[in-house]
């Protein structure tokens, strides 16, 4: 199960690479991270776990939708 999780997390990761919309590039970013969380969470490390959801997930997305609000786009 870890190691599924750990290429979905680099697949995903590669498309992210390849993503145009910023929005979406941050949403899968944060998927990516909760994937890296939960590998955490089954290798037994809960409290890094927690702290990978509270801070990567959670704080670092919402200050880059945050950024991506406050900035203009430019439409293709």
């Amino acid at each position: 199960m870890i190691e599924l999780l750990l290429v979905s997390a680099l697949v995903a990761s590669i498309v992210l690479l390849e993503m145009k919309d910023l929005l979406h590039a941050v949403i899968l970013l944060a998927a990516v991270d909760a994937m890296i969380g939960l590998v955490f969470y089954m290798m037994g490390a809960p409290d890094i776990a927690i702290t990978q959801f509270a801070v990567t997930a959670g704080i670092s997305t919402l200050i880059f939708i945050v950024a991506l609000g406050k900035t203009r786009r430019d439409e293709e």
